[in-house]
């Protein structure tokens, strides 16, 4: 059972673990019983965040160090790490107690996100640098590629926040409301509810921060909000 999630993950990330023992520990939430990843989850933040700044350094020599940090917030993010583990079924491998299964398990955006950083960081302790680096470009290619630092770097939900602080009205309240399809096809509907004005917008997407995203646009649209009258 262990060499069949040893070549699952491998298969989700490119890299096959030597020592069992590890990746367990790696896919192991602190609600379940013994080693947990914690610690991996620790060092591989940092692995992460290293990976993504050197890419992002090396690939837009113009840009200077603020849009830089944007850029690799906006990837590391925990949505977004929760989007990537998403997208490799990475949920379906992690050991969890009753208390975490109860409270939503594999499916928090928290949880996802701390076990993808335990797998990079497993892989950095095993691999060593370059088999971690390999396995970020793999794993965040897809948003490293659309990442695009000449445009403006507020989204839509920022947008809408900081129209609605400047005039004074409270902030936008976001619930999913729809979960459809199975877990590698997992499609989202999000509501975005405004008090003042009173409005509620719907956005669907393939994670929950894309749905946000899109009914934030649409909230946006509604009250003929732009970024020409929030500036």
């Amino acid at each position: 059972m262990m060499t069949k999630l040893v070549d699952e993950v491998y298969n989700a990330t490119g890299y096959r673990f030597k020592s069992i023992d590890l990746l367990k520990t790696a896919l192991t939430h602190r609600s379940s019983v013994g080693n947990n990843n914690e610690r991996l989850e620790f060092l591989g933040d940092s692995v992460l965040g290293m990976v993504i700044a050197n890419y992002l350094y090396l690939k837009y020599p113009e840009c200077d160090e603020g849009t830089l940090t944007r850029c690799r917030a906006l990837t590391v993010k925990r949505d977004s790490l929760a989007e990537v583990a998403r997208r490799i079924n990475l949920g379906g491998f992690i050991l969890l107690g009753d208390a975490a299964i109860r409270s939503g398990g594999a499916e928090r955006e928290s949880i996802l996100g701390d076990v993808l950083e335990a797998i990079i960081g497993a892989v950095f302790l095993e691999g060593g640098l370059d088999s971690a680096t390999r396995v970020v470009k793999k794993l965040f290619s897809e948003d490293l590629e659309s990442l695009s630092p000449f445009n403006s770097l507020k989204d839509a939900k920022t947008d809408l926040q900081e129209a609605l602080q400047k005039f004074g009205y409270p902030l936008p309240i976001y619930n999913v409301v729809e979960q459809k399809g199975p877990a590698h096809q997992r499609e989202f509907v999000v509501s975005c509810y405004l008090q003042e004005p009173e409005l509620t917008c719907y956005g669907n997407g393939a994670s929950r921060r894309k749905a946000e995203q899109v009914a934030a646009q649409s909230a946006l649209r509604e009250i003929k909000i732009t970024d020409d009258n929030t500036s």
